[in-house]
């Protein structure tokens, strides 16, 4: 399980990186959906995704469901349905 925390702040720090790399991945969209699913819940796509505050966002799937994405004060990658 320590994988998933890992795996999901690497997903969020794709979407604060810049350069010429950042340019060919995947986009901050991509990055949510991605984190939502390692997280194991559900969202086949994210529709909408609003920026609250440094790696704080709130997403809303395509199936209806909304999540607050960020990251906690340990540095850890939390997801919460809303």
């Amino acid at each position: 399980m320590p994988a998933r925390p890992i795996v999901g702040l690497f997903a969020l720090a794709l979407l604060y990186s810049t350069g010429p790399v950042a340019a060919q991945g995947p986009s901050p969209v991509q990055d949510l959906k991605a984190t939502i699913a390692l997280q194991g819940f559900p969202c086949d796509q994210v529709v909408d995704s609003k920026r609250n505050a440094d790696s704080d966002y709130t997403a809303t799937c395509k199936d209806g469901n909304r999540y607050h994405v960020y990251v906690d004060a340990s540095g850890r990658v939390v997801v919460k349905r809303l």
